[in-house]
């Protein structure tokens, strides 16, 4: 029996965010009912709200999210009723050519589930990133679920879902950060503290935080940055080549997504060194560089989609880590927030004064 729930909603492109009862679904084959327990408010979120994702409004924001499994559909043999998960926006397939070549962070068929959750009068919601977890309970598929330890605070869980995983996994699963590395990082939100944090965890030496706000790399400090550089008012190219001795960083991860940016990344690695970019450009942005450039300095110049995570293999490792205190997640939230105080979230987010507002239900 379909349910009714409070959700947050995106009405119309800039228009604020309000809540608005949410009918969801019971759950068909493949798919799962999460009562959501806490979800980040992340800078995607507000690319949804903005219409800079795409038209489909209204949306029922929110992704970054953890929570326990209430019911699931037919054929669903992974999850079950009663099990604490983080949702995920890439639920593998198993069947595509990425999949099949053992390459399943690759995948190019992830899905969603099949049902719409909608408002009071019918209204189709499109749930962002095929999640929509400002809500008290959503309709995900259930591969969309991984289970983790119950152990773990709801909150410091659900960021796994999205923005510490891009940057973590940048690190270590794009970047490949080794024992004694050097690392840049060029951009220090939430994203780019994740890959300091991340590098940290795989035993990089030197790790250079990149930013114009000084706010944000004292921040970066905390977070495992042996290093840092203003570039509001240093050419970072040549602050990151006179830490390195003169040769650049074994990996640069930039996590802004521009052009100028990306080009300070690509100058700034070592000879044969690795540029990962992990910021999310818009799509009217270009870079030009020079070709010969690209060719003599070697190396590798990648992508990092989600942090080329899996997250069945990922998300329970990180979350044992955590629980070691190995790895500091809780260091992420900032503030908890009730569904109410999201588009507040969204002002402190835009001045730059949040690592992360976290939703908690």
């Amino acid at each position: 029996m379909a349910q009714e729930v409070r959700g947050v909603i995106a009405p119309g492109k800039d228009e604020p965010v309000r809540i608005e009862t949410i009918v969801v679904p019971d759950p068909g084959p493949g798919e799962a009912v999460v009562r959501v327990q806490a979800c980040g408010v992340c800078h995607t979120d507000l690319h949804y709200k903005q219409g800079g994702i795409n038209d489909d409004f209204p949306f029922l924001l929110g992704h970054e999210a953890a929570g326990v499994v209430e019911s699931v559909g037919d054929d669903v043999t992974d999850v079950a009723p009663g099990d604490f998960v983080i949702l995920n926006w890439r639920a593998v397939c198993g069947t595509c050519r990425a999949c099949l070549r053992g390459r399943p962070w690759y995948c190019f068929d992830t899905h969603n589930a099949e049902q719409k959750m909608t408002l009071t009068d019918g209204t189709e919601l499109s749930p962002a990133l095929g999640i929509g977890a400002f809500a008290e309970k959503t309709l995900v598929a259930a591969g969309q679920c991984t289970k983790v330890d119950p152990a773990v605070a709801p909150e410091v869980a659900g960021l796994l879902g999205c923005g510490v995983m891009a940057g973590i996994g940048a690190a270590i699963n794009t970047g490949d950060v080794g024992r004694g590395d050097s690392v840049a990082v060029i951009g220090c939100g939430g994203v780019g503290d994740a890959a300091i944090a991340g590098s940290r965890l795989a035993g990089a030496a030197r790790i250079i935080a990149v930013d114009i706000d000084d706010r944000k790399l004292e921040t970066a400090r905390s977070m495992g940055a042996t290093h840092t550089v203003n570039s509001r008012t240093t050419d970072p190219v040549e602050a990151i080549r006179d830490l390195t001795g003169g040769n650049g960083a074994d990996v640069v991860i930039e996590a802004v997504g521009r052009p100028e940016t990306y080009k300070q990344a690509f100058y700034a690695r070592d000879l044969a060194g690795t540029v990962v970019l992990v910021g999310v450009p818009t799509p009217d942005m270009k870079i030009e560089l020079p070709l010969l450039d690209v060719f003599g300095r070697g190396g590798s110049l990648k992508s990092s989609w989600y942090g080329d995570c899996l997250p069945s293999r990922d998300f329970p490792m990180l979350i044992d880590l955590h629980l070691q205190g190995r790895l500091d997640l809780g260091a992420f939230v900032t503030e908890t927030i009730a569904l109410d105080e999201v588009e507040k979230a969204f002002e402190r987010m835009h001045r730059g004064d949040v690592l992360r507002s976290v939703v908690v239900l």
